[in-house]
Formats: structure tokens, sequence, C-alpha cells
């Protein structure tokens, strides 16, 4: 019994890192604001299918010199090829819907919208993967959505408009975290990634003859391949962060990429943040952070 007891190699213990996993979260998240800045100037002069083809071909580039030196071939094992599909098809949708967002209202306000995702994902959690909600959860579902509302500010101007798009790909990538959420019980971070940034390249460049292609300029052609790989690195940098530290020590510092779109949006194109945007944005940001709190702990993240 004691040699055996000696012969048996100890469990893994994850050992938090839970300064470098929030350096990693605010770096990610500085990539993602100007990543997505870069994206509206853009879609300011060519077919947003082009500039998301652009976005998701680079990408997978740098997440495959990322990934695959540690992982290899081996990133693609998978017996979920079906559920891969559906997720890209979603996410082709609700990243097309972003951009449209983005070239009809400004960066702060898409962005905005863009955060009340974890609402929709805990409701679509509820739905389909029959998670309890409760009255907690269920006030502040109601409350986030309230502040949609004050953000979106309905009307017949262009900015309401680019709002539906905005709530539509906020209700589309709920229903991927809600996926995700199933899907990374047997599935690695690193094999979503890869996955996800394969299909969705195919499917923007079979996309891209329907809405036209414009070849770009030098410079152009630079800032595009610049969005490409600014968001591959953040979205690695925000897959460590969470493997790194507890998604309740890492995941509030996401929302820092409202505070730089809103910084961005006034230099670049001096969008002066109204009273019911910052309004709305607290809200939804207190209800997503409150959601955030209540899950924190209830799923511990395996060691690396």
């Amino acid at each position: 019994m004691t040699t055996e007891r000696l012969d048996r190699p100890p469990p893994t213990v994850r050992k938090d890192r839970v300064p470098f996993g929030i350096l990693l979260m605010l770096g990610a998240t500085v990539l993602f604001a100007v990543s997505t800045a870069l994206s509206k100037w853009q879609v300011a002069i060519y077919p947003f299918t082009e500039v998301l083809l652009f976005r998701s071909a680079v990408s997978l580039i740098a997440c495959a010199v990322i990934i695959m030196p540690r992982s290899g071939l081996n990133v693609f094992r998978t017996q979920r090829i079906g559920a891969h599909i559906g997720r890209s098809f979603t996410q082709t949708a609700a990243q097309s819907c972003s951009l449209i967002a983005l070239s009809m209202m400004p960066l702060a306000g898409a962005m905005a919208i863009n955060f009340s995702a974890p609402l929709f994902a805990t409701l679509f959690a509820a739905i389909f993967l029959k998670e309890h909600v409760g009255l907690p959860r269920a006030a502040a579902l109601a409350v986030g959505f309230g502040g949609v509302l004050l953000v979106a500010s309905p009307g017949a101007d262009s900015f309401g408009v680019g709002a539906l798009f905005a709530v539509a790909n906020a209700v589309l990538f709920g229903s991927v975290t809600a996926a995700v959420r199933g899907m990374s019980q047997t599935e690695s971070a690193e094999t979503l990634t890869m996955y996800q940034m394969g299909f969705m390249t195919l499917l923007f460049l079979l996309a891209t003859p329907i809405f036209g292609f414009v070849m770009p300029t030098g410079r152009d052609a630079i800032a595009l391949i610049v969005i490409g790989v600014l968001n591959g690195i953040g979205q690695y940098w925000w897959t460590r962060a969470l493997s790194l530290a507890p998604a309740g020590a890492v995941g509030p510092f996401y929302y820092f990429a409202l505070v730089w779109a809103i910084i961005l949006g006034y230099l670049f194109w001096g969008d002066i943040p109204t009273l019911s945007l910052l309004a709305g944005s607290g809200i939804v940001v207190a209800s997503g952070l409150f959601l955030l709190w209540r899950e924190s702990g209830k799923r511990p993240l395996p060691a690396d």
C-alpha cells in the first residue's frame, strides 16, 4: 500500500497567475478596441465582407503561428465537426451585423451594445442548456436589457438602424457563447479557436463575390492586415487570461474595451458620449459584472 502511494503521481494542481492574467486581459481589450476602430475606418471604404475576410484570414494565420507549434495537427481532432460548422455560421452572421453596425453608429455605442451579449448568453443557456436562472439573474437580465434600450436610443436616424444590427450581433454572439459552454466540455480553447477562424475565413471568402471586392491601396492593405494581426493576438491573449486566472478575477477587466472605444471614438471621429450612452453603458456593464460574479467559481478551469 505504501509503495503504491509513493509511486502514484501527484494530482495536477492548478496554479493561478492572477496579475499576469489581468495584464493579458487588459492587453486584449486594447487590441480589440484598436482592431474595431480600424475596422470602422475600413468599412467606410470597402465592402464589409472584404474587411471581415482580411480580418479572419490574417487572424487564422496569427493564431496558427501561436497555437500550432505547441499543438500541431492534433488541434484539429474533434468529434463535433457539425457543432463547429454551426457555430461558425452563427459567428459569421454576428460579425457581419457588428461591422454593419459600426458603419452606421459611433464606435462606443456599438461596442456598448455588444457588451450585452452575456445577457443573451444567459438567456440562451437557460433555454437550450436548461441552466437555472433564478430571480437575481432574471432581474439582472431585465435591468441589462433596459440599459441596451438606453444605449440604442431607438429612432428613425442611422443610429437607431445601426443599433438594430448591434443588437442582432449581441443576440447571435450570445447564442454562440452558450453553444461554446457546451462544446468546451470536450473541445479545447485552441481547437475552438482554429475551427472558428478557419470556417469563418472560408465563409467570408464565399461571400466576397456576392458583395464585391475592391483592391485595397497600399495603406489600406496594411491596415487590413493589422486588423487581423491585432484580432488574432487579442483572441489568444483573451483565451490565455481565462486559463491563467479565474474568470471572476480577469473577466471584469474585459469591459475596459469600452473605455478605449470611447477614447478612440472621440480622438478619430469626434464622438462625444451622450448621457444616455454613458448611463446605458454603465447599466449593461453592471449587469454583465453581476452575472459574471454569479457564475465565477462554479466551473473551475482545467489546469494547463
